[in-house]
């Protein structure tokens, strides 16, 4: 990721962080102005049970768009590492599942997010976590360290997602998986209707078809690929992100959102490393 838009997500998450720090709620997880955020409420992503006894200010911050841990798998000691953890939500959830005997770290890139999870931390008292300051591109753990990553509507935001991925690779463990919440593109549409829908919910910015996602993955070595959408982005759901912020419209070309209807989706994305 260049330093330009490192420095533009760090300054955006940090406000986010710093608004839900104020008790005025959490912004957009992925860009200025709109967000996966508003397409996708926490308490639609996640059932109740994965929330319980969480801290307000951890739901507050969630910036996803699914939830990975319904399909991560995670076991009783296992150590797994969530890349993007913001307030740290996806890290306190995995804690309950991997129990006293297992780890779970958190890596985010932004100071305010990694104060704030580390507050949710102590609310919550738990001792099996652990909150890194770095990047997704360049992960801070050793070779072959880790049972399973997981992450949540963060990927889509890296320049260099073979980078990611490879880092991924490389500090999973043999036989190890990854349980990931992202963005794909699920059709082509014209270039200038794609960046109107970037400029309304920015954390489509960036994403990549499925078969791109897939061929990536697979370059790196990670096999039994899994991409399927769960969360269709439709024409109701961006018409409903429109009237609820009318200033989204300012400056942008009018298109028939008919066009846009189910262009991008919230996908759930498993894989596994190869035993040796």
């Amino acid at each position: 990721m260049s330093f330009e838009v490192r420095q533009k997500v760090k300054e955006h998450y940090g406000n986010i962080a710093a608004k839900v720090n104020q008790n005025q709620g959490a912004g957009c997880g992925c860009g200025s102005g709109s967000c996966c955020e508003i397409l996708d409420d926490p308490m639609s992503i996640y059932d109740a049970e994965y929330l319980k006894n969480l801290p307000k200010a951890a739901i507050q911050a969630s910036l996803g768009c699914a939830n990975p841990l319904v399909f991560a798998e995670l076991k009783e000691g296992e150590t797994i590492i969530d890349l993007g953890s913001g307030g740290g939500i996806d890290v306190l959830m995995a804690a309950k599942y991997v129990g006293p005997a297992g780890k779970v770290f958190g890596l985010d890139m932004t100071d305010e997010m990694l104060a704030l999870a580390n507050r949710n931390k102590e609310r919550m008292g738990v001792t099996n976590v652990e909150f890194l300051k770095g990047y997704i591109e360049e992960i801070p753990l050793p070779d072959k360290s880790m049972d399973a990553v997981i992450s949540n509507c963060v990927i889509n935001l890296s320049e260099d997602k073979a980078r990611v991925f490879a880092e991924i690779y490389r500090v999973l463990k043999p036989g190890g998986r990854v349980a990931i919440a992202d963005i794909v593109t699920l059709k082509a549409i014209p270039e200038r209707y794609r960046k109107q829908a970037e400029m309304w919910v920015s954390c489509l910015a960036g994403t990549l078809t499925v078969d791109k996602y897939q061929a990536i993955m697979t370059k790196v070595g990670f096999q039994k690929i899994e991409i399927t959408p769960v969360h269709i982005y439709t024409k109701s759901v961006m018409e409903s992100l429109l009237e609820e912020n009318p200033q989204l419209r300012q400056g942008g070309e009018t298109i028939d959102l008919a066009v846009i209807d189910g262009a991008f989706a919230g996908a759930q994305i498993k894989a596994w490393k190869e035993g040796e």
